[in-house]
């Protein structure tokens, strides 16, 4: 979600490039191909089943101001989460905000890498957001709500993991980011994240404390930006991994959420014009879908960079042994083609 130049950003002036207007039920726009979203800048995209509808939770990214030889490249400003959904991949609603940092006491801004999931008729939003005071660093907070589009609220007053709770290892202050959650056949919620190291811990069943202790899973060239699911008997565990200068997306896979985790190698390259690149998947009426960010947008005469990113979708297609095809990024996604 971040790069090893962020604490450069953090001493850049910014201030914001889009002004977004509040969602209404007639909030809705076509998908025109890749980036998907285009009313504002967008981020690590976490896509949530509910019913029939598929909604995306985003990061925002509030660009930096260009400066001769900065140009957005590293800026990251974030300070609230969106929301889209849809029914049939092609007809989108803009839900606007959905929650922000602020709406935690604890915290201090950068609404980093999240995701929303369903348990027991509530919505979980486990998300990343800088603690303050006590709670040095990054944190991973939870909120939750009753409907998938909120409002959400703080569902325990204090961070679920803080930087005190696990070792610091590569990346010291800011290793306890992007968790992503996935509930197995026994009820059991677990809980992965981190940057630097993959973290992984059972959560009890209300959702709002750690169930056991904290155990690491290695992996080959892990980043950050882990992401859990599951097709038929395997496990798949979905990460940023690190390229050939930039971040790309690698996997491993397992026959249980316990392990061992079997690493199977890059199944997507470098984003477009973005350091990050942040994997989201999930099955949707019979199709798999990968959601990711590049650069690509243009926005209100700000160009798409590292720090002004925007959300795509491929479709992605599995071997009969289980194992993910290579996805290509395309600029039509999964837009219908029209005849001319």
């Amino acid at each position: 979600m971040k790069n090893l130049v962020y604490l450069f950003a953090l001493s850049s002036a910014f201030v914001s490039c889009q002004k977004q207007a509040p969602a209404t039920d007639d909030s809705l726009f076509q998908n025109q191909g890749n980036p998907l979203f285009r009313n504002a800048f967008t981020s690590d995209p976490a896509p949530l089943v509910v019913g029939d509808r598929l909604y995306v939770y985003t990061g925002h990214d509030e660009c930096f101001e260009d400066s001769v030889g900065y140009e957005g490249k590293y800026g990251f400003n974030l300070t609230n989460w969106l929301l889209y959904s849809t029914d049939d991949m092609q007809t989108w609603k803009d839900h606007g905000q959905i929650f922000a940092p602020a709406d935690f006491s604890w915290a201090s801004g950068e609404a980093w890498a999240a995701q929303c999931i369903e348990k027991k008729g509530k919505f979980y939003f486990y998300l990343t957001a800088q603690g303050k005071d006590e709670y040095n660093g990054k944190c991973i907070g939870v909120a939750v709500s009753d409907s998938p589009t909120g409002p959400f609220v703080d569902a325990i007053g204090k961070p679920l993991i803080s930087d005190d709770m696990t070792d610091n290892g590569q990346r010291g202050w800011w290793n306890d980011i992007d968790p992503t959650v996935l509930t197995d056949d026994d009820g059991t919620t677990w809980m992965c994240w981190g940057n630097g190291t993959c973290f992984m811990a059972p959560l009890k069943d209300n959702m709002i404390e750690l169930a056991d202790t904290i155990t690491v899973i290695p992996l080959p060239r892990y980043v950050e930006g882990p992401w859990f699911t599951r097709r038929g008997d395997y496990y798949y565990l979905i990460y940023v991994s690190m390229g050939q200068g930039r971040e790309t997306v690698s996997y491993a896979m397992s026959s249980s959420i316990k392990g061992p985790w079997q690493p199977m190698g890059e199944i997507a390259g470098m984003a477009e014009n973005s350091f990050t690149i942040h994997p989201g998947v999930v099955e949707y009426k019979g199709k798999w879908y990968f959601f990711y960010h590049n650069g690509n947008l243009t926005l209100n005469g700000y160009k798409g960079a590292g720090g002004r990113r925007s959300v795509c979708v491929e479709e992605m297609q599995f071997n009969e042994d289980g194992t993910i095809q290579y996805i290509t990024q395309t600029a039509n996604g999964v837009a219908q083609k029209t005849e001319e």
